[in-house]
């Protein structure tokens, strides 16, 4: 007992001390318990994938391959610590035959897609800018009709995935994150995806899956981490000093735009049965004694373009990729605008929640369907474009929706939950 009270009377002598130890004691073991786990999170899923890795192939069949590429600068240069403690046990285990590409510099991945050979899938490890230069350096292919064809999985590894809450599901730990997007690669479930055609007058295309962003709000959000000394209050006085630049922050844009189209049923390709031998020769020799007129070709009728003023603090151009599983009926983009009568007090509250999700609009906003666009800006203040959150020097565009055009991976939970929000 004498012990006891003597060590209570040291505490108590060292209180500073003491609160010291306590405080470093409790935050140790947090952190050890976190990893572990984390641990717990790998070993589960190395479990699951080792099941795929176990199942029998036909002795022609081969092992499925994989290219992954991968950008090691992502998330402030851990992408690849991250990557290879998270994901590629997983693909290993799963039998996968996966071939690791990694980028050394900025734009490297559309060179690397232009000249990579057939694969069975194409997995992207980064983030918003690796998956928006893969898509485009694809896209550019001349065989990008049969290559597009090719599944895509999207590894979230950048400290922006916009991409990533439409196809896995949300969590707030970075380790099953990154798990289970690897385990939905593995299960097969995919869906189409828009994705959008943004042309200049001279230069090539850059294609996008989510939207091209562009406005008063955009420039104050790439001002935030300028003020990092702020901490939570960063977003807030990154907008209030824009405000006191310039105020008020209209831009002023024309907009042509095109009627959307009717959205074709969503059926699988089925390829017709092959009919029999007799069949075959008999139309074969009608069409060498009778052969078949050609019909001439229907003449194109001119597109029907439709042009608006707008004035507006914030334009965005986006794909209906934020929810992909939701049936509609036409093929379209959206085209909203941001009123431009918004108060100083409503662009910094307004300006705070989009930080949080770029897709998120007032009640007021204007909004449009649209199968193409065109936007002209003012000459002398054109500024920067958002392209998937890749910056781009503002300049006259057109944007045209290629519908379903590329497969992704998707998890199959995460496609249940999308359809209960519908």
């Amino acid at each position: 007992m004498a012990r006891v009270v003597k060590v209570f009377r040291t505490l108590r002598n060292h209180w500073k001390k003491s609160t010291f130890a306590v405080c470093v004691m409790s935050y140790g073991g947090h952190w050890l318990y976190g990893k572990h786990c984390d641990s717990l999170l790998r070993r589960e899923a190395c479990l699951e994938a080792r099941e795929f890795g176990r199942q029998q192939i036909a002795p022609q069949e081969q092992l499925r391959k994989a290219t992954v590429i991968l950008n090691p600068a992502a998330c402030s240069g851990k992408a690849n610590n991250l990557f290879e403690k998270n994901a590629a046990p997983i693909l290993h285990l799963a039998g996968v035959e996966i071939t690791i590409v990694k980028t050394d510099y900025e734009g490297q991945a559309k060179k690397l897609i232009e000249l990579m050979e057939q694969t069975d899938m194409l997995i992207v490890a980064g983030g918003d800018g690796t998956l928006q230069e893969v898509v485009t350096g694809l896209l550019r292919r001349p065989d990008q009709e049969t290559f597009s064809e090719t599944p895509i999985g999207f590894i979230p590894l950048g400290s922006r995935n916009s991409l990533s809450p439409s196809l896995h599901l949300l969590s707030d730990n970075k380790v099953k994150h990154i798990t289970s997007a690897t385990l939905s690669i593995l299960k097969g479930d995919t869906i189409p995806l828009d994705v959008l055609q943004i042309k200049g007058e001279t230069e090539q295309p850059v294609f996008a899956l989510m939207g091209l962003r562009w406005g008063a709000f955009r420039d104050a959000a790439a001002t935030i981490s300028k003020y990092w000394y702020l901490g939570p209050l960063k977003t807030r006085a990154a907008h209030w000093f824009s405000t006191l630049r310039e105020w008020p922050l209209v831009r002023e844009a024309s907009v042509s735009y095109l009627a959307p189209s009717l959205r074709p049923p969503d059926l699988p390709p089925q390829k017709p049965p092959r009919p029999n031998l007799l069949y075959r020769i008999v139309r074969r020799l009608k069409n060498y004694w009778h052969p078949p007129v050609e019909e001439p070709p229907k003449p194109v009728e001119p597109e029907k373009w439709e042009e608006q003023q707008m004035s507006t603090l914030e334009l965005l151009i986006q794909t209906h990729n934020k929810n992909p599983v939701e049936r509609r009926i036409n093929d379209s983009l959206t085209i909203c605008a941001e009123p431009d009568n918004l108060t100083v007090g409503e662009f910094i509250t307004v300006g705070n929640k989009k930080e949080e999700d770029p897709t998120l609009f007032t009640k007021t906003s204007t909004k449009l369907e649209a199968g193409a666009c065109r936007l002209q800006l003012p000459e002398g203040g054109g500024g920067f474009y958002n392209i998937d959150n890749e910056e781009y020097e503002a300049m006259p565009v057109e944007v045209r929706l290629l519908p379903r055009k590329l497969r992704f991976f998707i998890s199959t939970e995460r496609r249940e939950q999308l359809l209960e929000q519908i």
